[in-house]
């Protein structure tokens, strides 16, 4: 009697994928959730998301629209969409999460990190290109923080090596912007490269001054003891690593090497 077949082993450990989606922080499981929760929503044809919720340059004003410069992250043209966008950004914006704490992730992600792309976008897009081309997808944030590790890691590696040439850290993610661009179509490089410069500046830390003080933060924890009541929150007092990350205080002696598509007329950033 022939032996049963077996099954090829899995690519992945189940166990340590399930033991890391339990460890996701508060914020995080709440923006992966709010995501998936709108694809979903999108699935009905009576009302159309991607229509109510993208980045629309020419329906944007001072009293109309201004919600899509919050909501198009959310939002996502498709399946395949959706899923790669959370798989880049889950890694990314778990780290900021436990770096930083909950309560900042949230004043930042849902203030400037979400609307100063935006409006970088629509200057360009509306203000000089003369498109009207709308956006959507979560890959906003996983540029803008992938360009904010890069600062980051250049302070520390500057360089990393492709054969005999030394290209800087910081450029790998306009490297992976046109990347993107070609494999994928359809995406949106503008939208990708204002995503990027915001992380520059982010992670030169010149948008320190859109979080509150940490003294405010931790007031608003003890008044409503987020602490106690919220499974999976990050205190300003547990973040890992400091506020802002560790970051280098003196520079490196020498180099080191280590080694948007279309529904209807919406156009989504990343793959």
């Amino acid at each position: 009697m022939a032996p049963p077949a077996t099954l090829p082993p899995l690519p992945f450990n189940p166990a340590r994928l399930r033991s890391y989606i339990l460890r996701l922080p508060l914020f995080t499981r709440l923006i992966l959730l709010v995501i998936v929760a709108l694809w979903i929503l999108e699935l009905q044809t009576v009302w159309s998301v991607v229509q109510w919720g993208s980045l629309k340059p020419d329906e944007i004003g001072i009293t109309s629209g201004m919600y899509r410069l919050n909501t198009y992250p959310l939002i996502h043209a498709g399946f395949v969409h959706m899923l790669l966008n959370v798989l880049a950004l889950t890694p990314l914006l778990e780290r900021f999460e436990a770096e930083h704490g909950t309560l900042t992730s949230v004043a930042l992600f849902l203030g400037p990190l979400s609307t100063f792309p935006a409006g970088l976008y629509i200057l360009f897009e509306r203000g000089i290109l003369h498109g009207t081309t709308p956006v959507v997808g979560a890959s906003v944030w996983a540029f803008l923080l992938l360009a904010s590790e890069a600062v980051r890691t250049f302070k520390s590696n500057p360089y990393f090596s492709i054969g005999a040439y030394k290209i800087p850290t910081w450029t790998s993610p306009l490297f992976a912007c046109i990347f993107v661009s070609i494999l994928v179509p359809n995406t949106s490089f503008l939208g990708h490269l204002c995503a990027i410069f915001m992380g520059y500046l982010l992670g030169l830390g010149y948008l320190k001054i859109f979080v509150p003080p940490e003294k405010i933060l931790r007031w608003i924890e003890g008044k409503l003891n987020l602490l106690g009541r919220l499974p999976h929150y990050v205190s300003v007092d547990q973040k890992t690593y400091g506020r802002y990350g560790v970051l280098p205080t003196t520079a490196p002696t020498g180099e080191h090497s280590v080694a948007m598509s279309y529904l209807g007329s919406t156009q989504r950033l990343g793959p």
